[in-house]
């Protein structure tokens, strides 16, 4: 079993990171193995709706976007991390999303995903919504804490001192490690993904 944590914080070792290591501890303690995914520094695009990756199975730009789809495919499961800006996920690691699921969502359906928001001082719930719509529209099972996966500080040293947020992250670790075991024990005992209907699509305006 193995989980990818991505993290959408344009700081490698931040706060966001800080989050994510405390739920990666708990998996590892589970025998989950995990990889953490910075998505870089670098501009990301947001998603053109240019149609190329349904032909090709990849976005037409070449950057962390189409290295993580391509991980993504041995992975279980997934924790989407990011910092509030202005109520909402960072920009950069929304357009990573839009075209990461755009491009590869048929690689992470049925997989389980979580999301962590990391903040000074509030917008993080506003956030936490948005992450949690990409696993929704996706067919995948949705991991839940104790509480909002939020954790609060302005520092990795301020995030030390949020007590409650801490442990709201190792939670979410050992909730997630839980439900892959079920969902592996499941798939011995011939339990599989349902199949996937046909998509239909109604438009309002005709």
């Amino acid at each position: 079993m193995k989980v990818i944590l991505v993290n959408g914080s344009p700081k490698e070792r931040g706060c966001t990171f800080r989050a994510l290591k405390e739920v990666e501890t708990e998996l590892n303690k589970n025998s989950v193995e995990t990889e953490i995914f910075h998505i870089g520094t670098e501009p990301l695009a947001g998603c053109t709706g240019c149609g190329a990756c349904a032909k090709t199975g990849e976005c037409v730009y070449s950057d962390s976007v189409n290295t993580f789809v391509k991980k993504s495919e041995t992975a279980d499961g997934f924790v989407f991390g990011s910092p509030v800006h202005y109520a909402a996920a960072s920009g950069a690691l929304t357009s990573f999303l839009d075209r990461a699921f755009m491009s590869g969502g048929g690689k992470m359906r049925g997989k389980i995903g979580a999301s962590v928001l990391s903040c000074r001082r509030g917008g993080a719930s506003a956030s936490f919504d948005q992450l949690n719509k990409y696993f929704t529209i996706n067919s995948m099972p949705v991991v839940s804490s104790q509480y909002w996966n939020q954790i609060h500080g302005n520092t990795p040293a301020e995030v030390e001192q949020d007590l409650e947020g801490l442990q709201t992250m190792r939670t979410l670790g050992k909730n997630m490690a839980w439900l892959l075991k079920c969902i592996e024990l499941g798939k011995q005992a011939g339990v599989t993904i349902p199949e996937q209907e046909p998509k239909i699509k109604t438009n309002y305006i005709r």
